[in-house]
């Protein structure tokens, strides 16, 4: 038996309107007032790591791995890992430190285009 662990490069929320429809918690979408400089909570299921080092992009996904262009830039200040009912699930909080709102390369890879 292994343990199960996922590396993510970026933290990938769903679309506020998951949330607005029922089918989401509001901690697993991001907020339709995403603002520079201001922390949010985040949740996701399984056990996953984040870089917590530097900043990194915050993706939309819609799921299966299809993921959208960087939103924001942010920085993950805290995370834990818990379970509830026998699931396990990821839990913290990011500060937004850029808020993107053109087409422009904002990261390639993990690494943040200055």
């Amino acid at each position: 038996m292994g343990i199960i662990v996922e590396f993510n490069p970026d933290l990938a929320l769903r679309n506020i309107s998951e949330f607005n429809a029922g089918k989401r918690k509001k901690e697993e979408c991001i907020p339709p007032d995403l603002k520079a400089g201001k922390t949010y909570p985040f949740l996701k299921s399984g056990q996953r790591n984040y870089w917590l080092d530097g900043e990194l992009p915050l993706l939309e996904t819609k799921g299966n791995a299809n993921l959208s262009r960087p939103k924001a830039s942010i920085i993950i200040l805290e995370v834990s890992h818990f379970k509830i009912n026998g699931q396990i699930f990821t839990k913290g909080l990011y500060k937004v430190t850029e808020v993107f709102d053109d087409d422009n390369v904002h990261f390639e890879s993990y690494a943040k285009v200055k």
